[in-house]
């Protein structure tokens, strides 16, 4: 049973973390604002192949990047849970009278919240380089495929969390999932450009459907429809929500 009470009070924990961490803040940023200043900027006047002639590459690239933002502040939330073990604070909220689920439902909306927070920023600082939000109605879908995208890789994180002890082995093996992820993902090229095999390889990723519903949301260029990628985020993310609160069920506080 879900103990809603625990739900806020670990999410009131992260979002108290996160605003006294001034530097966090800057960091999760620093990134992606290289990426749309350099890469954006860059490739402004070119063509790219398969991108189609009324998409200039700027706004090609800003839900990529909000996606890739949002891909690292997901999966490094499962390091908190390192964290709290290194610290005890994972004994003692593990013994507390409340299901583990609701532990791991208050850290997805923690960690959620915190990554949105990220990806609205950033969209809000791409405007300022001449990216348009075309209306209201676009802002609230692209805001819940942010939503589908951070829960979908906190999940993720989790898993690999609940799975290891080592905070330094935790960061080498996020590093060698995530980067994976960002560049099959479609984020910085058309996934049309990619050779077959590795197109399939794509296909798997659940940020391509993310950053896809993204950019069907902000810019109405998309490889598929924003249905079928609402649908199938929607889908990974319960699938990786589900698998997280298993794995941290069975996963031990000490």
């Amino acid at each position: 049973m879900i103990n809603f009470n625990a739900v806020y009070v670990l999410w009131l924990r992260e979002m108290k973390r996160f605003v006294r961490a001034k530097s966090r803040i800057i960091g999760m940023l620093a990134m992606p604002l290289l990426f749309l200043s350099f890469m954006g900027m860059g490739f402004s006047g070119m063509s790219i192949p398969g991108m189609g002639g009324g998409v200039s590459y700027i706004n090609f690239l800003v839900p990529g990047i909000i996606g890739m933002g949002m891909l690292f502040t997901s999966m490094f939330a499962g390091i908190s849970v390192l964290w709290d073990r290194e610290f005890g604070f994972l004994k003692e909220i593990m013994i507390a009278p409340v299901s583990r689920v609701s532990i791991v439902l208050g850290r997805i909306a923690g960690g959620a919240t915190t990554a949105m927070i990220q990806g609205i920023l950033i969209l809000s600082i791409s405007m300022v380089i001449g990216f348009g939000i075309p209306s209201f109605a676009s802002f609230i879908m692209a805001a819940v495929f942010m939503l589908l995208i951070a829960t979908a890789f906190i999940g993720l994180g989790l898993i690999f969390a609940s799975k290891m002890r080592d905070m330094q082995g935790f960061n080498l093996i996020m590093n060698f999932v995530i980067f994976p992820l960002f560049f099959l993902s479609g984020a910085l090229f058309p996934i049309d450009n990619l050779p077959g095999f590795i197109k399939v390889v794509s296909y798997i990723d659940p940020l391509t459907y993310g950053i896809d519903g993204l950019r069907a949301s902000l810019i109405g260029a998309s490889t598929f429809s924003m249905i079928f990628d609402l649908v199938v985020l929607l889908g990974i993310s319960v699938t990786m929500v589900a698998l997280g609160a298993y794995f941290f069920e069975k996963s031990e506080s000490v």
